[in-house]
């Protein structure tokens, strides 16, 4: 193993620890909002890896290159997946249309005995309902 591929390794592996060291003392309510502001970020490493992929010329750091590019971009596509997911919570809710009002519909007038002989009705005034 040369000298560089020995510093990469030990660069690779403290730069793995350091990040489990952070996010894993980051609270659950705060994960949500730093995965969204850390897209960039992500995109870096991706950036890096790509980067360490174009100037490796052996198997071990063609295999680096493939993990590090493979975390970077499934970090990039959770970071995007998570901060979609959490502006649909802050959505508003579409408002229900307002019902329509109903018809005044008034109840049909009993004719009294004496309408029912002459056979003449009088004429029943029709409610009107006003609402505010």
């Amino acid at each position: 193993m040369s000298t560089a591929l020995v510093t990469d390794l030990t660069i690779f592996v403290l730069a793995l620890l350091v990040g489990i060291e952070v996010i894993g003392k980051v609270p659950a309510t705060l994960h949500t909002p730093l995965m969204s502001a850390a897209n960039s970020i992500h995109g870096i490493v991706l950036a890096g890896a790509l980067l360490i992929g174009v100037t490796a010329h052996n198997a071990v750091g063609y295999v680096l290159a493939f993990i590090a590019s493979f975390f970077a971009a499934a970090n990039v596509v959770g970071g995007y997946a998570v901060t979609g997911r959490m502006l649909k919570m802050f959505r508003r809710k579409a408002a229900p249309a307002p019902a329509a009002p109903a018809p005044a519909v008034s109840a049909p007038a009993v004719p009294s005995a004496a309408e029912q002989a002459s056979g003449t009705r009088a004429q029943v005034p029709a409610r009107s309902e006003t609402r505010p």
